[in-house]
């Protein structure tokens, strides 16, 4: 069984494929297998390895034993019934923490393809016993957390020799890629004698264990002790004959070591412990695989998967998958295509020795004949089929914390389903069920259960629509039982943590953010606690900065009322008081900021102005902030780029005309100006995203101002501006840089004021006889209208 991985880092005693036993005082003489006729059948496998499963399915037919004793944690024996269930579909894994800290967790994750999960079915099919034989998952915690778990120095000087038996194996018999080897000789080779891998494979980790001892993990020593308690309780009741184990083959030299009770119990004596729950979680194919993180994993579960389905032809069907999935693509994959790739990887495999093709040479056939050569479609049958997004299920009956069973009917009853591929969910906030939708993932948040992530929609931009990029993974199982500490469910849970985050709160902006996360989620109850947080702290923070961050949230949340019948009266009456604290307090701390500082502070003013906007009966808040703006645009003290900002809001506005505007740029990019401050008033009048490039290309004047200081500059200034004027100009779309460039190079316009030479490509002015010329086709397409009355 694969060890645990734990939900924050991983656990002191850590032992997935790698080697972690306990020397033992000679090579054992191989495992005992079926052919033996006597004693423990020992059928030590690869974990997630479809071949080891093939195998150890064939042996237990063969041997057919009483009890079957498997690699896994023994707190989870009463759930192995639920591998039977109709309902339970791997991948899936057994999930355990510790009951007064949810977030001390590990998984033991199986697969279809792993011989263990095997092994289970098997002995669930065919009414023999069968129990987990690991370190119990009370000790595996407890060592997570625990520092006087083993010898710290021996672990540091043991980091070094830590080996990894199979390549190892792989480097002896020539191999440079372990998974290669393992494919060669166990998961391409044939069925015919499912028990000949076991008995090499135990002489050969044998071998390993006699040379390495116990190969930098020292810490297994004691699993393995436990192991050996649990096998001969098992033959004491039914019998060394009667008795099949299935654990890493690098544990079966140790479980066949001749040692004492008396000495397996001393190394137990006294281990950490702690109290733990554990259950059944859905598991996916990413979480096996060893991208993800996963210590335990492999590099193709899909592919792995495929073997061990596959009744015959793997390469056939394999190709016929690679070309379904190009094929919905809109990849032109033919059936000849599918042929001469199957041609292909046989003859690569043939060329190599191999007994049969493996994913190399499917890879490389499939790149070659059904992806031209192209990475990036290669890359797709990677994902989606080497790797996969089968996401397993369990069956209800599974115990699991109150907040999970009341999440999971959450999302039967909203129709959400978890899904391990990441897809974007678009939310009409006026339907219940997508309101209902909302507030669910918006409780889940504010509980740190990320399962789906805001994100910018492509759709309208009113308040009644939302989108969300949805992606579960096992790990939010562990954070839902962390949650669970707040409440039963999903509602309460976020109440009381909203509650208690309010209580909690050092800043303004924290509150006003947990304002809005209460409206969005429908957290009636939570808001008065939140809202009385929000007034204490408004009133104690004397810093603008500080008031400008948090307006913004309160604004958006007063806009939550109309679409979510939400009472935001007493949230109104905080934002006007911050507002008008901001337009008395904003000008003076404006005043003798640095570079940094003034950034900064422009982006609060972009803020404020957007967030004015949307208070209810803003009018009179929206002609103060006039005023301070106008006093921010004319003020020398005032660094360049909020200057330059607040003449283009006020520009935006209708508060500043256009010939106003002109001769404040001109004085802002007078020969008097020092460059780097002339440069920072430009990146604040039309820097950035905000449609200073198209305001530039309309009105010639400002840009004529614009080039002319430009070309003034000397070069030592010149080499200073550069960058920022670079970033002012690098955020504009190509197609207004490219017609930015065409003006300045066509030269100053030689009209005064404003420009009647058109754009490049129009002719100057408006042409009238050509204009009416227009009119009769116009009266063609639209029908009989009143041309007298077009020019209106």
């Amino acid at each position: 069984m694969t060890a645990p991985r734990t939900a924050e880092a991983s656990p002191p005693m850590t032992a997935p494929q790698a080697p972690g036993e306990a020397g033992t005082p000679g090579r054992s003489r191989g495992a005992a297998g079926p052919e033996d006729g006597a004693g423990t059948l020992f059928l030590g496998v690869r974990h997630h390895g479809p071949g080891s499963a093939r195998a150890v399915r064939g042996a237990l037919e063969a041997r057919r034993p009483a009890v079957v004793l498997i690699e896994g944690p023994p707190e989870a024996d009463a759930l192995l019934a639920l591998a039977g269930d109709d309902g339970m579909r791997p991948p899936v894994a057994l999930l355990a923490h510790a009951v007064d800290d949810p977030g001390r967790a590990a998984f033991w994750p199986f697969a279809e393809f792993s011989p263990e999960w095997v092994a289970i079915r098997w002995a669930l099919g065919h009414g023999a016993a069968v129990r987990f034989i690991d370190l119990p998952a009370a000790h595996t915690l407890a060592a997570a957390a625990d520092p006087t778990w083993g010898d710290g120095e021996e672990d540091e000087a043991d980091q070094g020799l830590r080996i990894d038996p199979i390549a190892e194996l792989a480097r002896t018999a020539g191999y440079d890629d372990p998974e290669r080897w393992w494919e060669d000789v166990v998961e391409l080779r044939g069925a015919a004698d499912p028990v000949a891998p076991f008995g090499a494979l135990a002489d050969a980790m044998g071998a390993l264990r006699e040379t390495y001892g116990h190969g930098g993990h020292a810490r297994d020593l004691i699993r393995e002790a436990y192991m050996r308690i649990q096998l001969r309780a098992a033959r004491k009741e039914f019998g060394d004959d009667a008795v099949a184990v299935v654990c890493g083959a690098w544990h079966v030299p140790a479980l066949l070591g001749r040692t004492t009770a008396t000495a397996d119990r001393a190394l137990l004596k006294g281990l950490p412990k702690v109290k733990t729950e554990m259950t059944w979680v859905p598991w996916t194919h990413r979480r096996l695989a060893r991208r993800s993180g996963y210590g335990a994993g492999i590099d193709a579960p899909g592919w792995y998967g495929h073997l061990f389905a596959a009744p015959d032809r793997p390469v056939e069907r394999w190709m016929t998958k690679v070309a379904g999935l190009l094929r919905a693509e809109d990849t032109m994959v033919s059936s000849a295509h599918v042929i001469e790739a199957v041609r292909l990887a046989e003859t690569l495999a043939a060329m190599r020795g191999r007994p049969l093709a493996g994913l190399g040479e499917t890879t490389d056939a499939v790149r070659a004949v059904m992806c031209d050569g192209s990475d990036l479609r290669l890359d797709l049958v990677r994902d989606r089929l080497v790797v996969g997004d089968v996401l397993g299920e369990v069956p209800a009956a599974a115990p699991a914390v109150p907040l999970q069973r009341d999440l999971t009917r959450l999302q039967r009853s909203l129709r959400l389903r978890p899904e391990a591929q990441e897809r974007e969910l678009e939310l009409d906030l006026r339907k219940e069920n997508d309101a209902a939708r909302s507030r669910m993932l918006h409780r889940l948040t504010l509980l740190s259960v990320g399962w789906g992530t805001p994100v910018a929609g492509r759709g309208s931009t009113g308040t009644f629509r939302e989108s969300w990029r949805l992606l579960w993974e096992p790990e939010l199982h562990v954070r839902v039982a962390e949650a669970g500490v707040w409440g039963t469910t999903v509602e309460s849970a976020a109440t009381a943590k909203a509650e208690a985050r309010a209580l909690e709160a050092t800043t303004l902006a924290d509150v006003t953010a947990l304002a809005e996360q209460c409206l969005l989620g429908g957290l009636g109850a939570a808001l008065p606690v939140v809202m009385t947080a929000l007034a204490d702290r408004a009133a104690l923070d004397t810093d603008v900065a500080h008031l400008a961050q948090a307006l913004p949230a309160l604004a958006r949340s007063l806009r939550y009322g109309d679409v979510r019948a939400t009472d935001t009266a007493a949230l109104g009456e905080v934002a006007a008081g911050l507002a008008e604290r901001i337009c008395v307090g904003l000008p003076p701390a404006c005043t003798g900021l640095d570079t940094d500082a003034a950034v900064e502070m422009r982006g609060h003013l972009d803020g404020v102005h957007g967030a004015l906007q949307l208070l209810p009966d803003h009018a009179e808040l929206t002609g103060r902030w006039a005023g301070v703006l106008r006093g921010l645009a004319d003020r020398d003290s005032v660094p360049g780029t909020i200057r330059g900002r607040a003449a283009r809001l006020l520009l935006d506005e209708g508060g500043l005309d256009e010939d106003e505007a002109a001769r404040l740029m001109g004085l802002a990019l007078s020969p008097g100006t020092p460059p780097a401050d002339a440069a920072a008033w430009i990146e604040g009048f039309v820097g950035g995203a905000s449609g200073g490039g198209m305001l530039l290309v309309h009105d010639e004047r400002l840009l004529a101002l614009v080039d002319t200081w430009l070309t003034g500059v000397t070069a030592d200034a010149f080499t200073d501006v550069l960058p920022l004027l670079r970033r002012t100009f690098s955020a504009y779309e190509p197609g207004v840089r490219r017609t930015l460039g065409e003006l300045v190079a066509r030269g100053p316009s030689a009209a005064s004021g404003r420009t009647e030479t058109g754009l490049p490509g129009f002719g100057a002015g408006l042409d009238d006889e050509r204009a009416d010329g227009v009119l009769p086709v116009l009266a063609l397409i639209l029908g009989d209208i009143d041309m007298a009355g077009a020019d209106r």
